[in-house]
């Protein structure tokens, strides 16, 4: 059986994604497979909100984003250039779409597997982008996508870090949207100021 893990409760994204996105930083996401754990801090994220025009809800429910349409704190796993995957969370109450998206983690455990799965031995670059921290946890659509986070069975989820440094948040606007989309510079994406692990710095 996987070690024994308390995932947030559902009651922690069924908020406003701007909420959620930053109080997701300093928390410790998990990937359980069998006895073999990977882990890493939760240091970038991204809030994508209701009526906003760079969320995959914003035209409403297909098939593909239905899971950003219901119960919150369940996995939304997409493809991107058909080579890699990013993980966000579902916020909101039922049938509200909004969600999270976890763009960089501080690796702590099973790092030696992060570093086969990716390729390389820098623990910066391990989970520093949406795309290499599912590479790095072996996270895809196919497994994970729809998946419960908070329930304490589940190979993927989130909770809480063992106490650290207090840290300040940073806020910019999100990274990869179209340039011509109305929501470029909505100042949604959160980073814990002055980690080593950003898929970006600051400025």
């Amino acid at each position: 059986m996987p070690p024994k893990v308390t995932p947030l409760p559902r009651s922690f994204y069924e908020r406003d994604p701007v909420i959620v996105a930053q109080e997701l930083l300093g928390k410790l996401l998990v990937r359980r497979d069998g006895k073999r754990v990977r882990s890493g801090i939760i240091v970038e994220t991204e809030a994508y909100i209701k009526d906003d025009p760079a969320a995959h809800a914003y035209r409403g429910i297909t098939e593909r984003n239905r899971v950003l349409f219901g119960p919150a704190g369940h996995a939304y796993v997409y493809s991107i250039y058909g080579m890699h995957y990013c993980l966000n969370f579902s916020c909101m109450r039922e049938g509200e779409a909004g969600c999270t998206l976890i763009r960089a983690l501080e690796p702590v455990a099973g790092i030696e597997a992060m570093q086969r799965a990716r390729g390389v031995t820098a623990d910066r670059q391990l989970a520093s982008g949406p795309g290499k921290l599912c590479d790095a946890l072996d996270i895809t659509r196919a497994q994970h996508n729809g998946a419960d986070v908070c329930d304490p069975r589940s190979e993927l989820l989130v909770t809480h870090a063992p106490p650290a440094t207090p840290f300040e948040i940073g806020i910019t606007p999100r990274i990869g949207i179209n340039p011509a989309n109305p929501a470029l510079d909505w100042p949604l994406r959160f980073v814990v100021r002055g980690s080593r692990y950003l898929s970006r710095p600051l400025r």
